[in-house]
């Protein structure tokens, strides 16, 4: 189930993204002291919940401040009791041009442990981690917890239904592209009211977890946050939902109705 939740919140973090150069706002749409807390549901049970938070880091990388981004993830209820999950991980990211420095993970899952670093040099298009070093194709590369934070912070202005944006990142031992489609507006029940979204279908792979014409959409607030608001897929047998719990520490008023 942790391996389900993962992939979600990958394709999650990818939502709004560009080709080439990848254009962003001025400023971040987020801000020190942001926490947002998500559910993961299969069915109508909660397996697992997680916790994204944005602190200022006393790190610096060549001489620059950084945000350290991090996300706690835990399974709940009854996958608890028989697969205990903490998983946490970390991201440094330039306050600038909110590009990757640093990654780290930390994985607990039942009796598995693994702990995994990545360092990101942009100008020199590599990623050197403790699995090896990997080239990657362009100068903008993430992992996925700040591929999440920049994708909010893209400029999206002029997106049309239809359009289909790529991003490269990190994972593991691999460089990888995700491919993502606009499918339009809409408004989403969600615990903290009806929210106005963008809609996004991002590729899946068919495999193990996702059937041959599963497809995963996602919902994004309709305003200055860019905060996903929920994501659904079917899998193989059932369906999992992640959907927004609680948002402290926004940058703007949510675009409720």
């Amino acid at each position: 189930m942790n391996k389900i939740f993962l992939i979600v919140i990958s394709l999650f973090f990818s939502h709004s993204i560009f080709g080439q150069e990848l254009p962003f706002k001025k400023e971040p749409v987020f801000q020190n002291g942001e926490i947002l807390t998500y559910k993961l549901k299969y069915g109508f049970i909660t397996a697992a919940e997680g916790t994204l938070k944005v602190t200022n880091s006393d790190l610096k990388f060549d001489g620059k401040p950084t945000y350290r981004l991090s996300v706690d993830a835990e399974t709940s209820g009854t996958f608890d009791v028989f697969y205990k999950i903490r998983d946490h991980y970390d991201s440094y990211i330039d306050k600038t041009d909110l590009l990757p420095y640093f990654y780290q993970e930390n994985i607990r899952e039942a009796s598995y442990k693994r702990q995994d670093k990545a360092r990101f040099n942009q100008d020199g298009k590599k990623v050197v981690s403790n699995r090896g070093t990997f080239s990657t194709p362009t100068n903008q590369t993430f992992d996925l917890v700040s591929a999440y934070y920049f994708a909010r912070s893209l400029d999206i202005s002029k997106i049309k239904i239809g359009d289909k944006f790529k991003l490269n990142y990190f994972l593991g031992d691999e460089i990888s592209a995700l491919e993502v489609e606009y499918v339009g507006k809409e408004t989403v029940n969600s615990k903290l009211g009806n929210i106005r979204c963008l809609k996004f279908s991002p590729s899946i792979k068919p495999g193990r977890i996702f059937k041959k014409d599963s497809r995963l959409y996602l919902w994004v607030t309709d305003d200055g946050n860019r905060v996903p608001v929920k994501a659904q897929v079917e899998i193989l047998v059932g369906a999992v939902t992640l959907e927004l719990k609680s948002a402290a520490g926004l940058k703007y008023a949510l675009a409720k109705e």
